[in-house]
């Protein structure tokens, strides 16, 4: 929910003449009035970053169907065969295709899905190399420049949603837009839900727009806010999850899961007490600094990992350092998720550590289901569809915000103006004392747990309390007759 909102009783949708002059408004709650000017100032301000996070959060819906036009060859086979080849020589075969770099991981291919196998070079940075491999006759099929497994496509429009491909600087847009989402979504909630009570509106009325209302800003009020109504929920959603990997909030997100002792845990890799194999060390060779490993062990690990009962695709990630366990998880994020990890002995293939997606605590489980959900991958095409309807019902909501602004703008000869005025001042004067011996010391620590709205909020009480001083110091000069304006 976001954008304008008008207290008071409705004004008529056209002008006002001088032959009908109107009757005072009742006065609004202090509360009322004070959500109401933050409502239209932060939607006024927030919403063109609220439509660029629509417009590429809308776009990245679609990668997965993306990826199948444009890499259908590097995902998949041309034809399953009966049985996929040893690990080992999937692995050589990519080796061979690409002798730079070291095994970062290896997904082997499972239906008709290839194998990839996932090269890290200094010069890339987060990004490595994958090669994908046909598992049924270890033919390379093609290679890719890829990030955490997401194909060119998928990066660049991930990195077009998080940061407009302007780095870290970028980051501020998005954070920006969902440090204020849930604000502006519970704002419009608690502004409709008043408005609607004090005309004796019934609940369904809250879901429903009044058709009856001719054209004008009652009509438009009413999609703008019926609509928000109905996508509350999602809006609150997408304004969390995106929260918890931003720059700065997700930032204290983690640390306050680092003091609620509930990150997802980590898997011991200690191989201390496992007996040595008397055939050698080789097998142990560092992936990640040498670069060089024993193709077979893949196979071993492999093994050990499916009789420890880890099924579906899975991702085999080597040793970074020798005498270390390599780790076996599971990669499948599509409801049910299946995320168990193991640990096993290159060596011998001994199962040396386990960690069950069941054992996680619970805000992790809860945080890594909903950066799944918000990238429209746990519940599939379904997910997809649910995003893409949120990010079509926002852009309906500013666009109806700013349309009622424009709807209510002076239209009298002697006070046209391009846009509607905002909300009358002097809501914080008429608070009730204990209000802001309250609300002082929530909104700062909700400002400092989101450093982007708390710096935001205060730039938006400084530009209002500017406006207000010149608005007093203008006001006797252009109409000496008319009292000015009480300070907010």
């Amino acid at each position: 929910m976001s954008l304008t909102e008008v207290s008071g009783t409705p004004p008529p949708d056209h002008a006002t003449t001088a032959e009908a002059p109107p009757r005072p408004a009742p006065r609004t709650s202090p509360f009322g009035a004070l959500l109401l000017r933050l409502h239209f100032y932060a939607g006024i301000l927030v919403a063109p970053f609220l439509v660029v996070a629509a417009l590429t959060g809308l776009a990245y819906t679609v990668t997965p169907q993306l990826d199948g036009v444009l890499y259908d060859d590097q995902l998949t086979v041309a034809q399953v065969g009966e049985r996929p080849l040893p690990l080992a020589d999937q692995v050589g075969a990519a080796r061979n295709a690409h002798t730079d770099g070291s095994i970062a991981s290896v997904r082997p291919g499972t239906g008709d899905r290839t194998t990839e196998v996932v090269f890290s070079l200094p010069e890339l940075g987060e990004k490595q190399h994958t090669v994908y491999v046909d598992p049924y006759t270890a033919q390379v099929n093609g290679q890719l420049t890829t990030w955490f497994g997401s194909t060119p496509a998928t990066t660049w429009l991930d990195d077009l949603h998080r940061n407009l491909h302007l780095g870290v600087a970028g980051r501020h847009y998005s954070e920006l837009a969902a440090s204020w989402l849930w604000v502006l979504a519970l704002g419009g909630v608690i502004l409709w839900w008043r408005r609607r009570s004090a005309s004796r509106g019934t609940a369904r009325h809250l879901l429903v727009p009044d058709l009856s209302a001719g054209r004008g800003v009652r009509r438009t009020r009413g999609w703008h806010a019926t609509t928000g109504i109905l996508l509350t929920v999602g809006l609150l959603f997408l304004s969390a999850t995106g929260l918890t990997w931003s720059r700065y909030a997700g930032a204290n997100f983690g640390a306050g899961l680092d003091a609620l002792d509930a990150r997802t845990p980590v898997i011991s890799t200690s191989l201390t007490g496992v007996p040595a194999d008397p055939g050698g060390g080789h097998e142990h060779s560092a992936a990640g600094a040498g670069g060089v490993v024993e193709s077979a062990a893949f196979d071993r690990v492999l093994t050990s990992a499916r009789a420890a009962g880890l099924a579906g695709p899975v991702e085999i990630t080597p040793a970074q350092e020798t005498g270390s366990a390599w780790t076996v998880a599971q990669i499948d994020n599509t409801w049910p998720v299946a995320k168990d990890r193991v640990a096993v002995d290159p060596a011998g293939g001994a199962v040396t550590a386990r960690s069950d997606f069941a054992d996680w605590p619970l805000l992790a489980k809860l945080s890594g289901l909903g950066v799944q959900a918000h990238m429209g991958v746990l519940f599939g095409p379904v997910n997809q569809i649910l995003l893409a309807a949120l990010a079509l019902g926002l852009l309906c909501v500013v666009v109806w915000g700013y349309r009622m602004w424009w709807q209510r703008r002076p239209t009298r000869v002697d006070r046209r103006a391009l846009a509607g005025t905002p909300p009358a001042r002097g809501g914080v004067r008429r608070l009730p004392l204990w209000t802001p011996l309250v609300g002082v010391p929530v909104t700062v620590a909700i400002g400092w747990a989101l450093p982007v709205f708390g710096l935001t909020l205060l730039a938006f009480l400084v530009l209002d309390v500017v406006v207000g001083a010149v608005s007093r110091r203008r006001r006797p000069a252009t109409a000496p007759s008319s009292p000015a304006p009480t300070g907010g």
